[in-house]
């Protein structure tokens, strides 16, 4: 059930945008921007615009969430990166495209990505910070997989549609992303002064013709990536068209490092807890300062901003910072606290200032999109995603199509309030009332057979249709 806050006018976008096409009149201005951030490894229990005991200072989330809509039970489509991101872009889920995992496969260009729908709009595409759907290099060894190691999984964002990007595969630490003490800890480490020891820490940042950047990387890593962002927004802007913007932060995903400024609130902590919070409250800042540049430039209400995590936070539950807000399980486990993420959007005077709890994934992106901009899809493949927009305007507020999941062994799937879960590949099977137990203590699949098989029958299924994507049927 979503929850009223204030009046909003949804219903008008939607009676005009989907009239918007390439075959209209109507001009480049008259489609929404569209900007795509995602963090990395944080919790739903991280910002305290989902948990007030949380002591991480995020002013400009916690205005977000405030002004805009806040999905309580918004979900990455893997408990890991790799995947949510191809999710992302595709509207599919990854086991239908070989990206089972982090550092596995890569974005096949048989895929249908978001900017490649775009492109006929004339909207303008880029990519910022993390990448991790395929290697960046042939030649150089780079991050996990760069060079001739995992050449043939070489896949950029120029060949998924993007007209602009400035990119890593994988993680950097957070502050001063080319740079690493000699005896690092994994977790991160204090910022390194320009005396101090140190060794470069392995992984590159490439632009769009695959150069090597060098210049303007020391500092807040989010920061290095927003000030790439903020001239391509002036460019779309100055060409007229609209602009379509991925922005993947890498905070906070180990190692994490925060400069003085953004760990002074948290000064009394441990090096991993200050560096933890501090280089999150770094990246908020970089959203606030996202925020700015669009209202000054005039283009705020003409754009949306879809905010969300890849998957859950890292490590084990009081032994890391981050906070899965009381859920069960962490990154890596499809038990709630490794896939309920945060979900916020925001477009001013459009989108609808009310918590929805009806459960939604980073898979109903595109096709919200696709909807919203009257976008013909141009095949019959299975999108796994579905278009919020009847959830946003309230005319449902029950999911027609469950969500499902795999990742290594495990197996999730989501019913509205009702999840089935198996950790050994469907041997064995758990079901839960989400809405009544949110935090899966009561195993309710001995007390409801009936309901248990028609939901592992319907797994079972949607299992052998994502097996049929992956053996390349879909293309």
């Amino acid at each position: 059930m979503a929850i009223l806050k204030r009046p909003w006018m949804l219903a008008v976008a939607l009676m005009i945008l989907p009239h918007l096409n390439s075959a209209t009149a109507q001009t480049s201005s008259s489609r929404p921007n569209i900007i795509l951030i995602m963090c990395d490894d944080l919790g739903y229990g991280d910002l305290q615009c989902y948990n007030p005991k949380s002591i991480i200072q995020t002013p400009h989330l916690n205005q977000m969430a405030s002004e805009g809509t806040r999905f309580t039970r918004f979900y990455s489509a893997a408990p890991v990166c790799s995947p949510t991101r191809g999710s992302c872009l595709t509207g599919r889920h990854p086991y239908r495209y070989g990206i089972y995992f982090a550092n596995t496969g890569h974005l096949p260009s048989e895929e249908i990505t978001i900017p490649e729908l775009l492109k006929p709009l004339n909207y303008l595409s880029g990519h910022f910070g993390k990448w991790h759907l395929g290697t960046l290099t042939k030649t150089i060894e780079d991050a996990n997989r760069g060079g001739v190691r995992g050449a043939k999984h070489f896949s950029t964002p120029a060949m998924h549609g993007f007209d602009e990007s400035f990119v890593t595969e994988s993680k950097v630490p957070t502050y001063d992303p080319m740079r690493s003490p000699l005896n690092a800890n994994k977790n991160g480490w204090p910022p390194l002064s320009d005396s101090t020891p140190s060794k470069f820490y392995g992984t590159r940042f490439w632009n769009h013709d695959l150069d090597e950047v060098k210049d303007n990387l020391a500092g807040d890593t989010s920061k290095v990536v927003m000030d790439r962002v903020l001239p391509f927004i002036d460019h779309s802007l100055q060409s007229q068209q609209p602009f379509f913007a991925t922005i993947w932060f890498h905070a906070p995903h180990l190692p994490v490092v925060a400069g003085d400024r953004h760990t002074e609130h948290y000064s009394d902590l441990s090096t991993y807890d200050r560096n933890y919070y501090g280089c999150i409250t770094a990246m908020d800042e970089q959203i606030g300062r996202l925020r700015s540049h669009l209202k000054n430039q005039g283009l705020e209400d003409d754009t949306i901003i879809w905010f969300c995590s890849d998957n859950g936070p890292e490590g084990n539950e009081g032994k890391a910072p981050g906070s899965a807000g009381g859920l069960r399980g962490r990154k890596r486990s499809l038990y709630e606290g490794g896939v309920r993420v945060p979900g916020i959007l925001v477009w001013p005077n459009q989108a609808p200032n009310i918590d929805i709890d009806t459960p939604t994934v980073t898979s109903d992106i595109l096709p919200s999109l696709v909807d919203l901009l009257n976008i013909d899809y141009p095949d019959t493949r299975p999108l796994d995603g579905i278009s919020i927009l009847p959830i946003l305007s309230q005319e449902i507020s029950v999911r027609d199509h469950p969500i499902g999941f795999q990742s290594a062994k495990q197996i999730a799937w989501h019913e509205n309030d009702f999840k089935i879960y198996s950790p050994n590949s469907g041997q064995s099977w758990e079901m839960y009332d989400l809405a009544k137990d949110p935090t899966e203590a009561d195993n309710l699949a001995i007390r409801e057979p009936a309901r248990l098989s028609k939901m592992v029958s319907e797994a079972k299924r949607w299992i052998d249709s994502c097996s049929k994507s992956d053996h390349g049927m879909d293309y």
